[in-house]
């Protein structure tokens, strides 16, 4: 606490020299023929405050002097969905880094939708809270950094700070500045990579005498031939939506174009008759004939588990090994990629534009960016998100983070080739969510 050389009476008002003077000689304290303090009492006053600003700068009692430094450290409150438990644990490590190496407290405020989020800072605006928001670092791309974009909720051009950035090589990997078509303009730094997966129960192929299916129109075969197998989640959710898309590009082949530009009327009724076909064929053949389908995407993984389904998808390759490892599913089960193409997206790191530790966040997500950081994420036992570093650009060093040793039975086969569908413009999202509820909803 800062002390004041004013004095104060009993209105709470401040008194000055003059001031002083006069009322003391009122009260008869006071001789007009001598000066206000003497020379010791000027030395004495003098002492006494900086006696004060020592014992005012020392820790409280009972306090360590860690403890005292810790009261200064800045809190980085990093907004990001909390429902993998090897994002979590990654996460968790993070914290720790920072922690030791830069004095930053980093707080994973865990989110079931990060919708929540981009809504509190749009709350936090429109209430005029420009400078002490809520949330400091948030995990999102798509529709989410496109809402926060038109909204003006995001720092700009800070991501060119960063040191590390430029170990992405930017300027020859435009997938680390766009997001869902939308330019970042350097409000959100790229995280990490993740494309679709399948993984099925190879028990289940063996004894129905069925190859994993490789292209959309196989999966509906598959499904036609082992009913009740597959199902997807709604498209309300991230992965049911996903689907959706995969479907749909997967489908207009010649049409691929249109994905990457605004949805209109005219391109969603070009694209649209070949899902509806597709999906009315799919649909009877699903799990508990298509009446119902799952509100999660962590449902799916529960049916394979418990061999309702044979198969089912992800996009996050690594869960499924570290599933087995935990025995959430059996080891007969094996990862693969659909021939015909896997969705994939790049998923960044925002900074608020109302952060008021915004120099700490940025040094959060530097560290984010670093080497040991991606290469420790990019396992598959801690996470196994595919790094957005350019590794042929790195040192020796650091490229020898990168490489794995040892591969579990179930772990998608990264040495094969793999067509990767790029995510379309963001505006799509909601275009095919809401023309599905408009087709299918009632039922649902």
């Amino acid at each position: 606490m800062r002390h004041s050389s004013a004095n104060i009476n009993a209105n709470g008002s401040t008194l000055n020299a003059s001031q002083m003077n006069s009322e003391w000689q009122a009260a008869g304290q006071l001789s007009t023929n001598r000066p206000l303090f003497t020379p010791m009492q000027v030395l004495f006053f003098t002492c006494m405050v900086i006696f004060s600003v020592f014992v005012v700068g020392q820790p409280a009692v009972g306090q360590t002097n860690d403890e005292a430094a810790n009261e200064k450290t800045p809190l980085v409150r990093f907004h990001a969905w909390g429902g993998s438990a090897q994002v979590n644990g990654y996460l968790q490590w993070v914290a720790e880094q920072v922690k030791t190496r830069f004095n930053i407290e980093l707080q994973h405020v865990k989110l079931a939708d990060t919708s929540d989020a981009v809504s509190r800072v749009l709350a936090e605006k429109a209430a005029g809270n420009h400078k002490n928001g809520s949330v400091d670092l948030i995990w999102i791309n798509g529709e989410n950094f496109a809402a926060m974009k038109k909204h003006d909720l995001l720092s700009t051009s800070w991501v060119g700070e960063l040191d590390n950035f430029s170990l992405t090589n930017p300027d020859q990997n435009p997938a680390v500045t766009t997001d869902f078509g939308e330019p970042t303009l350097g409000m959100e730094a790229p995280w990490g990579k993740a494309s679709m997966v399948f993984y099925y129960r190879s028990l289940h192929l063996n004894t129905l005498g069925l190859m994993a299916p490789k292209t959309i129109e196989e999966l509906l075969r598959f499904s036609q031939k082992s009913p009740g197998r597959f199902t997807y989640p709604v498209p309300s959710d991230y992965l049911g939506i996903s689907f959706i898309k995969y479907a749909a590009l997967a489908l207009n082949k010649d049409k691929l174009s249109l994905f990457y530009q605004p949805s209109n009327d005219k391109s969603l009724n070009a694209v649209l008759p070949s899902l509806w076909t597709y999906l009315d064929a799919l649909h009877p053949t699903m799990w508990q004939q298509g009446k119902h389908l799952l509100r999660q995407a962590s449902q799916l993984q529960r049916l394979v588990g418990t061999g309702e389904l044979s198969m089912a998808f992800s996009f996050t390759a690594s869960e499924i090994p570290s599933a087995v490892t935990r025995f959430d599913l059996p080891d007969d089960v094996r990862t693969y990629v659909m021939q015909d193409g896997s969705l994939a997206n790049v998923h960044f790191v925002g900074l608020t534009y109302n952060s008021k530790n915004k120099a700490a966040a940025k040094t959060v997500v530097n560290f984010l960016l670093s080497p040991q950081a991606q290469a420790k994420k990019q396992k598959v036992e801690v996470w196994g998100d595919d790094t957005v570093l350019d590794i042929e650009s790195l040192s020796a060093p650091d490229q020898a983070l990168f490489v794995e040793s040892n591969t579990h039975p179930s772990a998608l086969d990264k040495s094969q080739a793999t067509i990767l569908l790029a995510e379309p413009h963001s505006s799509w999202t909601d275009a095919l969510r809401e023309a599905w509820y408009e087709r299918y909803g009632a039922r649902y």
